[in-house]
């Protein structure tokens, strides 16, 4: 994959061969979706799709006649909806800087606060948020984030403390 921030006008194929085989040139990268500009739409388009899947399989098993409780809901949403919304998010938590983007995960975290309070959709958002007690999703990428960008600080400064001195 050719991944640049410029318009380029030439050719933007390049010929990558492995014992003979030239390997196909690709636009994004599967496991942290990258996409050849850097601006991660496709990643955010992948959690959204897939933590939607999720919520709406879940919504299926917790009818309000099937007692799945607030603390079970709001277990799933932190072990599986959080994780894959955060998954990555000190390399793409810049892209939040978009509102489009930061609205689209926005929404995921809307459908299961809904299903958490077992609220109707009419309610707002930050209502929402107050009745679950869920830090909005952005500020949660933000703090992961930070949190990572803290603790690689403190290993660069173990290293340096640990390096034998001559």
């Amino acid at each position: 994959m050719l991944m640049s921030l410029r318009k380029r006008k030439e050719n933007k194929e390049i010929g990558v061969y492995i014992n003979n085989t030239k390997l196909k040139q690709v636009n994004n990268i599967k496991y942290l979706v990258f996409d050849n500009k850097l601006t991660f739409k496709e990643h955010i388009t992948h959690i959204e799709e897939k933590c939607t899947r999720l919520v709406f399989s879940l919504a299926k098993s917790a009818k309000l006649t099937w007692v799945l409780e607030h603390k079970a809901l709001k277990t799933i949403y932190t072990g599986a909806i959080l994780l894959l919304t955060t998954y990555g998010a000190p390399v793409w938590k810049d892209a939040l800087n978009k509102a489009s983007f930061k609205a689209r995960l926005t929404r995921i975290q809307r459908l299961m606060n809904v299903k958490i309070a077992k609220a109707y959709r009419t309610v707002s958002n930050d209502a929402l948020r107050v009745i679950t007690g869920l830090m909005p999703i952005h500020i949660k990428i933000q703090e992961i984030a930070k949190f990572y960008e803290i603790s690689k600080s403190k290993d660069e400064q173990y290293d340096r403390d640990t390096e034998p001195h001559n």
